[in-house]
């Protein structure tokens, strides 16, 4: 039963001595989840379980071979002259010429349709002025 015991032990040191030797030497920016110092503090504390909990969630992910050869590493994302052709994302409304193109020509039927609302009006304008006009005549 010691002997048990013991193996558990020297499994036990040789998981927190790998975790918090992976976990110091580890790049801060490639972390997961939580800072380094929180990780140090968990592997430390809850020995077995801080440093099976730090190759899980804390550990950077594995870069990933690509279909076209080369290497992806996640929340590195896509330089833009790196993006694969035919993903593009959404485009500013005042980058998108098709955008800009559809407000000119809204702006011009807009302009169109005033005009004609406005010449609509001089012309009932005029028609109401000759009625009173007409009215004032009989009238008198």
């Amino acid at each position: 039963m010691f002997r048990l015991y013991s193996l558990f032990a020297l499994v036990d040191l040789a998981l927190l001595v790998i975790a918090l030797i992976d976990c110091l030497s580890v790049e801060e920016y490639a972390i997961r989840a939580l800072p380094r110092g929180l990780w140090v503090f968990l592997i430390l504390l809850f020995s077995p379980i801080g440093a099976i909990a730090w190759f899980i969630a804390g550990r950077p992910a594995r870069p990933v071979q690509l279909s076209n050869g080369t290497v992806w590493r996640p929340g590195a994302g896509f330089p833009e002259h790196e993006r694969p052709a035919g993903r593009r994302g959404p485009v500013a409304p005042d980058d998108d010429p098709e955008f800009l193109r559809g407000l000119t020509t809204s702006r011009k039927e807009d302009e169109q349709m005033m005009k004609t609302w406005e010449a609509d009006l001089r012309r009932r304008e005029e028609e109401l002025r000759r009625r009173e006009k007409d009215r004032g005549d009989d009238t008198a």
